[in-house]
């Protein structure tokens, strides 16, 4: 691979190369499962649609759904307006789902589609419902669709009654359903009544029953929706993913907000507990606290192994943040930072983090992409490499150990159902990370005795 010099590389600003995101309908359509008997739909052509289906079933391994308006040359001249009535007529006449979210693709947002127009004009049948938000994606990454795609769910049917349900908003951030679930069994320990949108756990990890379900048990109601705007008050998990929603609701229905990075690792998920705490006055069960002690345990019983050990982390701005956390409360050195998502936040809150744990020397980045982070480790190499499957041919060529954790993981399983979030999504991440440093030393010393026996 052609290796480029700093100075080469800071001039490469429009360029990606193997970039670490995908496009906004995908994180669009993710967001929609995550509602209860919602049938995602791209305007656009089929080809965008079935990708994006493509990219989340290798994730999850479970079907994603999802409909298309199916665009052919005549709609990318005249418009899609007649594609989607026709295509909201058939949806509802043959799949029945209580509602319909629509999510835009690059082609209907060049031409200008007026979707709200074209939605108010579609026949709908009594009873169910059409959602739309914009997802054009040229702008942004698949994070930026997901919180596009629950702010327009906010924005159409949530409303404040004037009558407080005394629950908890809660917006869960880019995570697997098993961190869904993770999240809800801290909330119900801790005695919090809550509404979290969305909730794709028991969608995308719905069990094997022998008779295929097109709208599994799981996801957000909409009566749930419609009551976020009562609730007392939201908290968003992961800032740079669900303080858009968060903040939308507040506008709309006055609902007070508070974000917080992704409960992973001791100290973020420390305030997670402090927030349900604050917000339920309920006292922490020992349940949770015996989980947080033997995290503790592990990482006092492993120090020697992961001290000063360095990392380079690729992903989704929040995971990254979160993993960046944890690795540095087990004494390691995150030594490259890098997400695909665009955002100056992203490098303020890598710094701060950093600061306030006294490490140097390290390099954070948005907006960046594979090929540069390869650069830097061919220069400066790391211990361990931490992010989805596409860094695994970085890993390969640099024989660097890398741990799978974030979006996309397409050649492992069952990591959807596994949490990284809370005091056991911690335990599990430290094995990951221990296992992984401890088969590399394995290896190497057998290497070394095999060059003293030649």
């Amino acid at each position: 691979m052609l290796e480029l010099t700093p100075k080469k590389l800071s001039d490469r600003s429009t360029l990606r190369i193997n970039p670490i995101k995908t496009c906004q309908p995908v994180g669009a359509m993710y967001a929609a499962l995550g509602v209860h008997q919602c049938m995602p739909h791209s305007h656009g052509s089929q080809g965008c649609c079935s990708f994006h289906r493509m990219f989340l079933t290798r994730h999850f391994k479970d079907p994603a759904i999802a409909s298309s308006s199916s665009f052919t040359e005549g709609a990318s001249v005249f418009g899609g307006g007649s594609n989607l009535k026709t295509a909201i007529k058939n949806i509802f006449d043959i799949y029945d789902p209580e509602i319909i979210a629509v999510h835009t693709t690059c082609l209907s947002e060049t031409i200008g589609d007026d979707l709200s127009g074209y939605i108010q004009d579609a026949k709908v049948p009594e009873g169910k419902l059409v959602v739309h938000t914009n997802t054009p994606s040229y702008v942004g990454s698949h994070i930026t669709g997901y919180y596009n795609m629950i702010s327009g769910f906010i924005k159409y049917l949530s409303e404040s009654t004037g009558e407080k349900n005394g629950k908890l908003a809660l917006f869960p951030g880019f995570v697997n359903p098993g961190d869904m679930r993770e999240m809800k069994r801290l909330m119900k320990l801790m005695g919090t009544e809550f509404i979290m949108l969305p909730d794709t756990s028991g969608v995308l990890d719905a069990p094997m029953t022998g008779n295929y379900t097109m709208y599994p048990k799981g996801g957000t109601t909409i009566a749930d929706i419609r009551d976020l705007g009562n609730c007392e008050m939201s908290l968003g998990l992961g800032e740079l993913t669900s303080e858009f929603a968060a903040d939308t609701l507040e506008k709309k229905c006055k609902v007070p907000y508070k974000t917080l990075p992704l409960p992973i690792g001791v100290e973020n998920t420390d305030a997670f507990i402090m927030a349900l705490n604050q917000f339920s006055k309920n006292e922490v069960p020992y349940e949770i606290e015996e989980e947080r002690g033997q995290l503790m345990d592990i990482l006092l019983d492993s120090h020697q192994y992961t001290h000063n050990k360095t990392v380079a982390i690729f992903g989704d701005p929040d995971t990254v943040l979160g993993m960046a956390q944890i690795v540095l409360e087990m004494g390691m050195i995150p030594k490259y930072m890098v997400t695909g998502t665009p955002g100056a936040a992203f490098d303020r809150k890598a710094a701060a983090l950093l600061e306030k744990f006294g490490v140097e020397g390290c390099t954070a980045k948005q907006a960046g992409d594979l090929f540069e982070l390869h650069q830097w480790i061919k220069n400066d190499p790391v211990d361990l490499l931490i992010g989805g499957t596409h860094g695994k041919q970085v890993a390969r060529a640099e024989d660097i150990p890398l741990v799978r954790v974030g979006f996309p993981i397409i050649d492992r399983y069952v990591h959807s159902y596994m949490p990284i979030v809370g005091y056991k999504g911690a335990i599990r991440l430290a094995e990951l990370i221990l296992n992984a440093l401890m088969d590399r030393q394995d290896r190497d010393c057998e290497d070394e005795d095999l060059e003293m026996v030649m």
